[in-house]
């Protein structure tokens, strides 16, 4: 059962990134990413403003589940690690509490390309397999956004279901989906280097 992201030491280091928890002073750097067009269009919430941004980000569920990403001290995206209970029958759900997690991720357009993306996801799977002793982690997308779930997949996750135009997006029209999902026992910490990545 996980103890939660404020448990743990911080913060952590890959070859080329340092990812930590988000603080009150991230929610300027984020909105320079988030309000992107090309990044709003795939994401659950695009603020109209700065103002309505920080509002949002600084709500305390948002804050304690959201890392930060960055690169040479530069906040480069963000990371969200939503730790749930696993469904379980009635009588038996105390052990089914705080044992898995849905994973998100924005990457600033500008630093695609380089593999940050997977080298930040990689490091987000150790952390909640080893970490946090979680049990399994999942990740959802638009079906259109082709560029997560081939992250997904880099990573090592498989996919769980596709739905046909079941999420309205603010376009107005109905999209399909993908889910994918990960297994303690199906993650290695032995995963082979990343391979250059398109995010």
């Amino acid at each position: 059962m996980s103890t939660g992201l404020a448990a743990l030491t911080w913060p952590l280091h890959t070859d080329r990134l340092t990812l930590r928890p988000a603080t009150v002073d991230d929610a300027d750097a984020t909105w320079r990413f988030r309000r992107r067009e090309d990044v709003s269009r795939w994401i659950t919430r695009a603020s109209a403003t700065l103002d309505e941004h920080r509002t949002w980000f600084l709500a305390s569920d948002n804050l304690a589940r959201t890392l930060v990403i960055e690169h040479g001290g530069t906040v480069i995206g963000d990371l969200m690690v939503k730790i749930e209970d696993a469904w379980a029958q009635a009588e038996i759900t105390t052990p089914a509490r705080s044992v898995q997690a849905e994973l998100g991720w924005v990457l600033h357009p500008d630093h695609a390309g380089h593999g940050y993306a997977t080298e930040a996801v990689r490091e987000l799977l150790r952390l909640c397999f080893k970490d946090l002793g979680l049990r399994r982690v999942t990740a959802t997308c638009f079906a259109a956004n082709e560029a997560s779930w081939r992250l997904m997949e880099r990573v090592g996750m498989r996919r769980e279901f596709y739905t046909v135009r079941d999420s309205l997006h603010r376009s107005g029209e109905w999209l399909d989906c993908v889910g994918y999902a990960l297994l303690l026992d199906e993650w290695s910490d032995a995963a082979p280097p990343p391979r250059r990545s398109l995010l």
